[in-house]
This record gives C-alpha cells, structure tokens and sequence, in this order.
C-alpha cells in the first residue's frame, strides 16, 4: 500500500524481564496527523525507538514506506524532533541559520558541501515556522518555544514526508503553546506532511489531530479522533491507568 508511511504488525518489546510493548499493530498513512498519547512508563518511547530503527522489534515487524526499517535508507524522508530541552546546552555557539542548515546532513553526508541552494532552504524552513527573522540570531538567545520551532524547521530542509515529534511542548511555556500546535495543524494541512505527535496534553487530541493512539503497553485505541471523542470518560480512564485531566489551552497572542 503506497500511502501507508508507517506499519507495525504484532510487534513485542521488552527490557529484560520488563515488557515495554506487546502486540502492537499501527499504520500511519500519508497526510494523517496522529497523537500517540498513555501514561509515563507506558512504551511510548520505545514505540518511537522501533519505528526510526533505532532498536529491533524482538517479535513482528516494523515497515517505513513499505520497506523492513532495518533496510530503510531514505534518511531524508523523516525528520525527527526529540525532547530538546533535556539535552540541548542553549551557550551552543550557533546561529539559527546553521543549526538549521546543519539538518541537510542527512541528505549530503557528513563530508559533502552543502548545495547551492542551501541558504534558500535554509529560509523555506524558518518561514514554514514563523521563524524567519531570527535566522542570524543566536539559537541560545531564543526562548523554549522558539528553539522547538527552529529545530523543526532543521527537521523539515530535508523535505520529509514524515515528521515524528517526542513530546516536543517539554520547556515550552503553556501560554505558547497553541501557537507552537496551530504551526504544527498548519505545517499538516498546508504541507500534506504526515506527523506522528507523542504528548502528554491530551486536549490536543479533540482540537488538533487526525487520528489517535492510545499506548499503555498494547495498544488500547487506534483510529480517527472522533471516534476517541466518543468513548467514555471512564473508559479512556482504564486505558491510561488513572482520571485523564483534559487542560484548555489559554488564549495568548503566540509566541514572540
């Protein structure tokens, strides 16, 4: 199936005598915008660590665009965003721009030259973020949210049809962050980029995404949001564990 971007088929993983996940089926497919959503300690991450290759399914298998992960080279066609703030030292000495630039890597090798285009590509990106101004600023100066958006724009130069984002509102004040979701909504409908969001607020499930996938080691629900919208409140209740508080997110004037 040609649309189908990604596809996990009876997978099972464990840590030693700890299962992370088992039994786990899904399929994103192009265009769609899923929230992977459960509680900590639920196998998201490992979900997320599967489905780029960056451990091996020890029963089933994972597919990236019809292909075995463990064979799949087209790097460029997934940009990749992790939970920044936990790991990024913002006295880095870089501009915007580079940082941005340096995404292209993937796509030229470690040891290639940028092409000629680079810059423009450079600027496609930020603009596709509402970051473009602050391309020749340096990337320690910006806040949480700016930095979030920069290093998506440095995960979209390479033009990827899929974009997996791990809790990426980790440092972002809550007053921004419906602005940092509306770029995202905007980066799915405008650009046709299907993204695979893991998130702990749940109300972005009712407000933002395509589709749902609720992970509490199996999978307890996969489909559109609507159809998640319509189950019980005590239901979605067993499948994380404990009460889900649903949070609004305040009406702020975006990030600046």
């Amino acid at each position: 199936m040609p649309d189908v971007l990604i596809e996990l088929e009876d997978v099972s993983y464990r840590y030693g005598d700890e299962t992370a996940l088992e039994h786990v089926s899904l399929q994103v497919r192009k265009g769609e915008f899923w929230a992977v959503i459960g509680p900590n300690g639920s196998g998201k991450s490992t979900l997320i660590k599967l489905i780029l290759g960056l451990i091996a399914p020890q029963t089933g298998q994972v597919q990236l665009f019809g292909k075995p992960v463990g064979t799949f080279r087209n790097k460029e066609r997934i940009g990749y965003v992790s939970q920044k703030s936990n790991a990024f030292n913002s006295a880095f000495p870089a501009t915007v721009s580079e940082v941005v630039k340096s995404g292209l890597v993937k796509k030229t090798g470690m040891f290639r030259r940028y092409p000629e285009d680079a810059d423009e590509k450079v600027m496609r990106a930020l603009d596709a973020v509402g970051m473009a101004e602050y391309a020749g600023r340096s990337i320690g100066r910006l806040s949480g949210g700016q930095q979030q958006r920069v290093f998506i724009a440095r995960a979209l130069i390479s033009g990827p049809e899929l974009l997996i984002l791990d809790e990426p509102t980790v440092g972002i004040d809550r007053e921004h962050m419906e602005s940092f979701y509306d770029m995202l909504g905007r980066l799915n409908r405008e650009k046709s980029i299907a993204i695979l969001l893991v998130t702990h607020d749940v109300d972005t499930v009712s407000e933002l995404v395509t589709h749902v996938a609720c992970v509490n080691r199996s999978i307890h629900f996969h489909g559109p949001q609507e159809e998640y919208n319509r189950r019980e409140e005590r239901i979605r209740n067993d499948w994380y564990g404990h009460p889900v508080r649903r949070i609004r997110h305040p009406k702020g004037e975006g990030e600046k």
